[in-house]
């Protein structure tokens, strides 16, 4: 055996075993030793991309596609990295030389589909997600894109059911859950029994479903729900919900569960029967009045203020969406130039500021858990934020917020829309092209202005 193919060898070996760093350097040995070795190169490249390395990795693909340019799993290989790297137009090219040489690979329509979503054109995305589905139907991550971009398009009928493929996709870590009570459906009866259910994603997620256990409660249900430990406290005071477990918990006894963003399924949800009353959350009176009283005569409205999201530094993809919600708080300028606003930020472990022209309260650090949070944004005037936890908080409290929405925008906002069918208090500002913020925050001062008489 030759030193770059025991290299290749030992490289491959180190990636089973998770050792990343180290298998990348024997396999960059090894195309040291032996610069023609294409399944060196390969690999790789497949190394690069799953360590969150896309540009380095298209390089590698490249290089490979230089001595075989008729693979079209290296042209999709390559469109999946400059897909992670941003540049979509070149991903979008590639998964067309792929498709041109392989008309059945499933992925490289399914990658396709995934850059005309993120254009909002979830028509033809959800077009290229089916047909991947027909080719590969054992491949749950293609039934998933299917119901975002049905839930975009306002198809919740189909979008609910295809929605259910999370439970099929790694990326879910609860999709490896085994409880021993059944799965309530919608179908059983559920009065008099006491039914789980359990939060599954994201604190934002949590609180825009949780307007289902009042509704749940309603039809007899002693519903307990399980919950992320700093959204508890809020939690409690939800109608009809008789306890609320922190995630890790012991679990109580229950004849049922059902996972949080199943109920939307369970309820046959519509665009047309969105349970929209609002408030279904509800922060403690005593601490909101706490902070009216702090806020008195700080300006003539008071504004909360929060420009990102967290940051899922882990997952390449995940983050550039993460980038993408986030707007760089030097852009927001033209509020802190609206006369009279109280600015008080919503923006826990800020990493850049907002102009120091602006009149910017911070309180936090007394920001201990939501239910304290959902307390400040109680007594505010208005939230004006990205997509993140908060703006969720504050449209579930019924309180006035807008949405300084990302051009390749979440499912659950629709597309084109100013209004929420999810929350009647939202206003949302869409951007014209991606990261686009400037004329987004300018559209959002002028309302402001214009909401405090010009």
């Amino acid at each position: 055996m030759s030193a770059a193919a025991a290299l290749h060898r030992q490289g491959v070996a180190l990636l089973r075993l998770g050792a990343r760093e180290q298998g990348i350097a024997r396999l960059r040995a090894a195309l040291a030793a032996r610069p023609d070795f294409a399944a060196a190169r390969i690999d790789l490249a497949d190394a690069l991309l799953a360590d969150g390395q896309p540009a380095a990795a298209a390089e590698a693909y490249r290089a490979a596609l230089a001595a075989a340019p008729r693979q079209p799993l290296l042209h999709l290989h390559l469109g999946l990295a400059l897909r992670a790297a941003g540049q979509d137009d070149a991903a979008r090219d590639s998964f067309a030389r792929a498709l041109a040489l392989d008309p059945r690979l499933a992925a490289a329509h399914a990658g396709q589909a995934r850059v005309l979503s993120e254009r909002n054109r979830h028509a033809e995305a959800l077009a290229g997600f089916r047909r991947a589905v027909e080719l590969e139907p054992g491949q749950p991550v293609h039934r998933w894109n299917a119901a975002l971009s049905a839930l975009a398009l306002g198809d919740y009928a189909q979008g609910w059911r295809d929605y259910e493929a999370r439970w099929r996709l790694d990326v879910f870590p609860a999709a490896k859950r085994a409880l021993p009570a059944p799965r309530w459906t919608g179908a059983e009866d559920v009065a008099g029994r006491t039914v789980l259910v359990w939060a599954e994603q994201g604190f934002g997620d949590t609180f825009q479903f949780a307007r289902y256990l009042p509704l749940l409660a309603a039809r007899g249900a002693r519903v307990v729900l399980e919950a992320q430990g700093p959204a508890c406290r809020l939690l409690a005071r939800t109608q009809g919900v008789a306890t609320v477990v922190e995630q890790g918990a012991e679990l109580p006894p229950h004849d049922l569960h059902c996972p949080l963003l199943s109920l939307p399924l369970a309820f046959a949800t519509t665009l047309a029967t969105v349970p929209a009353a609002v408030p279904y959350l509800h922060a403690d009176p005593a601490e909101v009045a706490a902070w009216r009283a702090r806020l008195a005569g700080r300006g003539r409205i008071a504004v909360g203020l929060v420009w990102a999201g967290n940051w899922r530094a882990g997952h390449p993809l995940a983050l550039r969406s993460d980038r993408r919600r986030a707007v760089d708080p030097g852009l927001l300028g033209p509020l802190a130039a609206v006369p009279g606003v109280a600015f008080v930020s919503l923006q826990k472990e800020a990493q850049r500021s907002p102009p120091e022209t602006m009149m910017l309260h911070d309180w936090t650090a007394e920001l201990t858990d939501f239910a304290a949070t959902a307390a400040l944004v109680a007594a505010l005037d208005l939230v004006i934020g990205v997509d993140t936890a908060v703006t969720h908080l504050a449209g579930a409290l019924g309180r006035p917020v807008w949405l300084l929405n990302r051009f390749d925008s979440d499912w659950r906002w629709l597309l084109d829309r100013a209004d929420s069918p999810w929350y009647p208090s939202m206003c949302i500002f869409r951007p014209p092209a991606q990261d686009a913020w400037a004329p987004v925050v300018a559209a959002a001062a002028a309302a402001l202005r214009e909401r405090l008489g010009g």
